[in-house]
């Protein structure tokens, strides 16, 4: 595994050392319509110096893209992103090789504990420079596109400290290149003040981006103006939740029964209006579903399929393109067909029975019918307690060993080029359309002390696409705030939403301790210290103005 990182990163490294090219903005955000040759025409970017680079469009655009593709190193989302935070929540079950580091609540044992820190800071400062190059630029640019470059750095450094501060509670920020401020150590800011922060760049590219419609908004997989307004959403519904006091019943523990917990403020939230913050948040989201830029897929198999890639409500999809570098190994891990004979995570046995028997997220996006990767082609089914419904599928029996393949593997990434090669072309989703629904009636309950009609009338949207049964009627405001949080589950399941939810609701500790050993004997106990991530020893040693790593670690 060292071996393939260090080859990666110098790969890499390599790559922004020779001209940087449009090829690869192709591989990442699908840029379908420039000529192999005015790709390899592209001025270099990471090592030359603004006074040099930055003179057109074609700089800008090629800057712009260096800032995009530290979403695809090994510091991100090749794997550590989804490593971090998919990984450890409740209803993730999985291989006790892959689980036994992040799965099992020891993070330092996993070789990518430090890379959210470090690529999330790679896209900081290469935002920033961007921010401060691309806006110099009066020559030889479009100012729509100039402006949208400009919201899309924007949005990237406002989308890297959300991560940050959700990761590491209060970090330091930088607004300036190192170029312009070479100090090298910087305090931590409070979590209010990163969020500050956060708020305005969202709200600085809500600004310059342009719809998703609009013909110079750039190409599939760019940021557009309803993916910022999305995020402002969500980040005023993270800041709300984590302030707000009271209770939420969450069904878990030993023997999957619903259990009540009292929730914690989270740290550096205490101040928050969690009112007026969920009142933004409701908002925000209304205004992502009435600008109908977006729509809801009508099935679950459309939604995962390839061709409906960067379409309906995918608003922002991490790209990929198999046979190139810039591939991942998300369908080998989740998967069920996959080059380990099968995938190493799938989801608890619990999860599953949370969903309506007429759920097509448990009909449609779950496999209950498989073969393995192995010599003798092993048929299973899943569940082994619907064996009138699965054991035996057009003429083919299948058998199930309940210690051993009850496996919940999600249909979502599986849909790739080739599924026989470790590493292919999966789309990972950063924020579906259906989030902002679901946004809504979490907000509604909050600011009305109870669920109101456009509470229900916004969970059910989401509820009847699935083809479950309606949320319960006269619910009191936990019981509906416990209710969303459960369809957050059923919703967003390993689309690294879960764990972020039982953290910004104050839950996370009571939540996984309940459990102690989960499915397949996961560990689930947590202690104080897995609130957050710890600081990189990298980052100690040479910013002197941090003196200590975060708590317990």
């Amino acid at each position: 595994m060292q071996f393939l990182i260090s080859k990666y990163k110098t790969t890499n490294m390599n790559l922004y050392k020779s001209k940087f090219s449009k090829l690869l903005a192709t591989i990442l955000i699908i840029f379908a319509t420039v000529s192999c040759e005015k790709q390899l025409e592209e001025k270099p970017f990471s090592f030359l110096s603004p006074d040099n680079f930055y003179k057109n469009e074609s700089d800008a655009k090629a800057a712009i893209n260096g800032v995009y593709s530290t979403l695809h190193t090994y510091d991100l989302y090749l794997q550590p992103m989804w490593n971090l935070t998919v990984l450890d929540d409740d209803h993730v079950s999985g291989a006790d090789w892959y689980l036994g580091t992040t799965g099992a609540g020891n993070p330092q044992g996993y070789w990518g504990v430090d890379g959210p820190w470090v690529g999330c800071y790679s896209m900081i400062s290469r935002a920033n420079m961007v921010l401060e190059n691309v806006e110099k630029i009066n020559e030889n640019i479009d100012v729509e596109i100039k402006n949208r470059i400009l919201g899309e750095a924007y949005f990237l450094r406002g989308w890297a400290y959300f991560q940050l501060v959700q990761l590491y509670g209060g970090v330091p920020i930088r607004l300036k290149s190192l170029s312009l401020d070479p100090v090298a150590s910087v305090p931590r800011s409070t979590v209010m003040e990163v969020y500050d922060v956060i708020i305005a760049d969202f709200k600085s590219a809500e600004n310059k981006l342009l719809p998703k419609a609009n013909a110079k908004s750039g190409e599939l997989g760019r940021v557009t103006q309803g993916v910022a307004k999305g995020f402002l959403a969500k980040t005023y519904a993270t800041m709300a939740s984590g302030a707000a006091n009271g209770t939420l019943t969450v069904r878990g523990g030993v023997d999957n029964a619903n259990y009540t917990y009292t929730k914690d403020v989270v740290a550096g939230l205490e101040t928050v209006d969690s009112k007026a913050y969920y009142t933004l948040a409701r908002d925000k989201a209304l205004e992502v579903i009435t600008s109908n830029e977006y729509q809801l897929f009508t099935t679950i198999t459309e939604m995962w399929s390839k061709g409906a890639r960067n379409t309906k409500e995918h608003m922002w999809q991490l790209q990929s393109l198999g046979g190139t570098t810039f591939v991942n190994e998300i369908h080998n891990y989740f998967s069920a067909f996959s080059t380990f004979g099968r995938g190493a995570v799938w989801f608890t046995n619990n999860h599953y029975k949370d969903y309506d028997t007429t759920d097509l997220r448990a009909l449609d996006g779950v496999v209950h019918n498989y073969e393995m990767n192995n010599a003798s082609k092993t048929k299973v089914f899943y569940p082994s307690w619907q064996p009138y419904k699965y054991k035996v599928v057009n003429g083919l029996t299948y058998n199930n060993t309940p210690s051993s393949d009850d496996r919940a593997y999600v249909v979502k990434y599986a849909n790739v080029s080739d599924p026989t090669v470790s590493k292919s072309d999966a789309y990972f989703p950063m924020i579906r359309f259906s989030e902002m629904y679901l946004i809504v009636a979490e907000a509604e309950n909050e600011i009305n002390n109870g669920p109101t009609a456009q509470a229900y009338t916004n969970i059910n949207i989401i509820r009847s696409r699935a083809q479950a049964s309606a949320t319960p009627l006269n619910l009191t405001q936990t019981e509906f705030r416990s209710f969303v949080l459960a369809e957050r589950a059923r919703e967003f399941v390993f689309e690294g939403v879960r764990r972020y939810d039982l953290l910004r609701w104050g839950v996370y500790l009571q939540v996984m301790n309940k459990i102690t050993t989960s499915q397949n004997n996961i560990s689930k106990v947590r202690n104080t210290k897995n609130l957050l991530l710890p600081i990189p020893l990298s980052e100690l040693n040479s910013n002197k103005s941090i003196t200590a790593n975060n708590p317990g670690w």
